[in-house]
């Protein structure tokens, strides 16, 4: 499997893909679901085709070999040498395959490629196994917190105490 750049023909499939991923489909959750932090839809496909749209970001996913989509990743250029690293969605089935430590090694490989040092992300404060596993992957919290988006659409909060950390981590060409 190898990691390809999404185009629009692709917004309905990573849109469930990551709903099924942050939110679990079907009951069937993967150990990096938000199910008890946030109900309901996770993204909508007019937000996905906009930031595959969207020139400073760009969609890395990939499939299995019979083509479906099992994974994506998004790369986001926000300053000269600075990018954000978002939307990193596994097929619940696939979790803990090794697909999700694959596609963040694209990702960042693509941000080396465009000159970029540093990679920078935010995760729910409350996520801590998924903040540790980010952390296995050399991403380190820099003091930092965001405060999270309730009025954004990304489906109804569970709690009132919700927060981001953000992440870091300085790019090493391989």
């Amino acid at each position: 499997m190898q990691s390809i750049i999404a185009t629009t023909d692709d917004t309905v499939a990573i849109t469930r893909l990551v709903n099924a991923a942050y939110r679990g489909a079907g009951g069937q959750l993967g150990w990096t679901h938000e199910g008890e932090l946030m109900a309901g839809e996770r993204t909508k496909p007019d937000d996905v085709a906009d930031l595959i749209r969207s020139p400073s970001i760009t969609v890395l996913i990939r499939r299995d070999a019979k083509r479906v989509l099992v994974g994506c990743i998004a790369i986001e250029i926000v300053g000269v040498d600075r990018c954000t690293i978002s939307m990193l969605a596994v097929s619940p089935e696939l979790q803990d395959s090794g697909l999700g430590r694959n596609l963040l090694a694209d990702a960042e490989q693509f941000a080396i490629d465009k000159g970029l040092a540093v990679a920078d992300m935010t995760v729910v404060e409350q996520r801590e196994s998924l903040i540790s596993w980010y952390g296995r992957r050399g991403y380190q919290w820099n003091g930092k917190h965001k405060d999270f988006p309730y009025d954004a659409n990304v489906g109804k909060p569970l709690r009132d105490d919700l927060r981001f950390v953000v992440l870091e981590k300085r790019l090493t060409p391989a």
